[in-house]
C-alpha cells in the first residue's frame, strides 16, 4: 500500500489516501468533459481510506450511467476533487490530477469512449470501453 496525498489548486482542501486504488481510468463521459474540457483521469478508492482536511462544496446530478453522482470541489478555487456514485457508495472517485504525485497512479482503461470527441487522444495501450465498465471484483458490493 502506498500512501498518497493531494490538494486543490489553492491548497484550501487537502487529502490523504491510506489505500491503493481499486481502479484507475480515463473517463470520457460528457460530465467529465464538462468538468475538464477533456477526459479525466480518475481512481476509485475505498471511501474509508480517504481523509479530507478542509471544506468542500458539492453538486449532485445524474450521470450517463443512470447513477446519482455527488461531486465535491473546493469552494474557493473550484477545483473538482471527489465524486461518489449511488451505484458504489463504498467507494470514492478521486481526480488523479489533484494528487501531489499524479504519476503514482497508472490508468488501465479509457471508459465512455463512445462519448469521446473525434479529436480525443486515446492511449491505444489502454483497454477501450464504450460505456460504463463492469466493476472490478473488489468494487462489487458485498
Amino acid at each position: 500500500m502506498t500512501e498518497r496525498t493531494g490538494h486543490c489548486l489553492c491548497g484550501a482542501v487537502r487529502f490523504r489516501l491510506s489505500a491503493d486504488p481499486v481502479a484507475a481510468r480515463v473517463c470520457w463521459c460528457r460530465d467529465c468533459q464538462h468538468l475538464s474540457a477533456n477526459g479525466t483521469v480518475n481512481m476509485l478508492v475505498p471511501t474509508a481510506a480517504l481523509d479530507v482536511d478542509g471544506q468542500t462544496s458539492e453538486y449532485t446530478s445524474t450521470a450517463d450511467s443512470g447513477n446519482t453522482m455527488r461531486r465535491r470541489f473546493c469552494p474557493t478555487c473550484g477545483a473538482h476533487l471527489f465524486a461518489n456514485s449511488s451505484g458504489r457508495p463504498q467507494f470514492t472517485v478521486v481526480r488523479v490530477g489533484a494528487l501531489d504525485d499524479p504519476s503514482s497512479v497508472q490508468p488501465t482503461m479509457n471508459i465512455w469512449t463512445s462519448r469521446a470527441p473525434t479529436w480525443a487522444c486515446l492511449d491505444a495501450a489502454l483497454e477501450q470501453v464504450e460505456k460504463q465498465p463492469v466493476p472490478p471484483p473488489s468494487a462489487k458490493p458485498a
